[in-house]
């Protein structure tokens, strides 16, 4: 049995000690449990226990050619190499001057979008939704919702399908580089992916359809939200550091605004904005900039009738649901602009290698990524820092469990251990990422 509850009372019932523990939550990338301590109703403390011993990537790369860089780092994940390789490839370019044209920078981003595809539709289908169904398991969600589930699976094939036309392969891509790719995409693949987005957003807009039904807690606790942001567009490839609290500053004074925070016997570096935790990911896109979203995404988001800013920590999920929609719509205009344009300026040109310093951060599915890294003048990685999305966003997890625990204290065990599990993995945490 993977949850155990004690309650210890005191004498006429007026002292009452009640520790929750979730020695393993499964259904979300790596592993971790969950422990939190109340008394008399007031929850003293929430954690998320990691349950992963420390990478040490970081330190993996130094030394290192920085050719190998986003070869290595994308070895971080599993589910999102691609914003890894993405990442890295942006602050070595950064550090050493190295430009790339504008047709280079808009396949990446089709890539980028191909990854958030595929891994919400995972998330928001086959690792969250269950826990609003009253389900034990996904083989009983699969059995009685069969055409939902092709849906989700059409859904996550299309958006592997864009990163194995541009990457080479779905899990850790090949073509991209320093200075751009090694070879172009084929275009007569990339007009099959435009041709089959037509049916996949239909099939997008009647899997959200479904998602309106789907009822979950009544929970807020106000946050800031926090992502990448520009002018021109829903921004997941470039932009500043934005927060719904009005901040808006260059992604290279990133460090200098947000903390990493390293506690005692924690595996995990928290990030706190100001002494205080933050929310990235779909919501804080969705409530920082929805009116850059697609048409279609716009008009389904408009139909979930939510009130912004939006604080329901639960949301996220169907803020997944929106950015497929806005993805798939994305995806296939970048492709037809690429496909009208000089497919072979992607391909990497000669570049002087530099020292220097250079950072950069993309939106991965659950938030923004950061990286920090330093190169000498032979192109030898001297240092590097890695913080994930994870990382930033579990010191907001942990002080909403916190809050939501006093919601649901009167509850059956068994019912407390459903919704702490599912309030939990409406995050969307990844452990690997996280423990970098």
């Amino acid at each position: 049995m993977d949850f155990g509850m004690t309650s210890k009372r005191g004498k006429n019932n007026k002292n009452k000690t009640m520790e929750i523990k979730i020695n393993h939550i499964a259904k979300m990338e790596g592993h971790a449990g969950f422990m939190a301590s109340v008394l008399n109703g007031d929850v003293k403390s929430a954690k998320i226990e990691v349950q992963e011993g420390i990478r040490l990537i970081e330190g993996v790369l130094i030394g290192r050619h920085y050719a190998d860089m986003p070869i290595v780092a994308q070895r971080i994940c599993g589910i999102c190499p691609v914003v890894h390789n993405l990442t890295s490839i942006k602050a070595l370019e950064n550090a050493m001057g190295v430009k790339v044209t504008s047709e280079t920078e808009k396949l990446r981003a089709v890539m980028e979008l191909g990854q958030i595809i595929h891994s919400h539709a995972l998330h928001l289908f086959f690792l969250s939704l269950a826990d609003f169904l009253d389900m034990d398991n996904d083989i009983q969600l699969v059995k009685e919702y069969p055409e939902e589930t092709k849906m989700a699976v059409q859904l996550r094939e299309f958006g592997m399908d864009i990163v194995r036309v541009i990457g080479g392969r779905v899990i850790h891509p090949l073509t991209n580089e320093v200075g751009g790719f090694k070879k172009a995409p084929d275009a007569e693949a990339l007009k099959k992916i435009v041709t089959d987005s037509e049916k996949v957003l239909r099939t997008a807009l009647e899997l959200g359809e479904f998602f309106k039904y789907i009822k979950v807690p009544d929970f807020e606790r106000k946050t800031e939200y926090v992502c990448l942001g520009n002018r021109k567009n829903y921004s997941i490839y470039d932009g500043d550091i934005i927060s719904s609290e009005c901040l808006h500053i260059p992604v290279e004074k990133f460090e200098q605004d947000f903390q990493e925070l390293q506690k005692q016997n924690e595996v995990i570096k928290k990030v706190e904005h100001e002494g205080k935790s933050y929310m990235i990911g779909a919501i804080a896109r969705i409530n920082n900039h929805r009116d850059k979203l697609n048409p279609q995404a716009a008009k389904y988001l408009e139909s979930l009738n939510f009130r912004f800013p939006d604080y329901n920590p639960f949301h996220n999920i169907l803020c997944q649901i929106v950015e497929v929609i806005h993805c798939v719509e994305e995806s296939a205009k970048l492709i037809k602009e690429l496909l009208n344009a000089d497919l072979n300026k992607v391909v990497t040109q000669e570049y002087a290698i530099k020292e220097g310093v250079g950072v950069a951060a993309v939106e991965a599915p659950r938030g923004t990524l950061y990286y920090h890294v330093e190169v000498d003048a032979k192109g030898y990685v001297k240092n590097v820092n890695i913080i994930t999305p994870t990382a930033q966003f579990l010191a907001n997890l942990e002080d909403d469990v916190a809050d939501f625990i006093k919601q649901i204290i009167d509850l059956e065990d068994k019912d407390k251990q459903k919704k702490l599990r599912g309030f939990i993995r409406a995050y969307d945490p990844c452990i690997s990422c996280a423990v970098h």
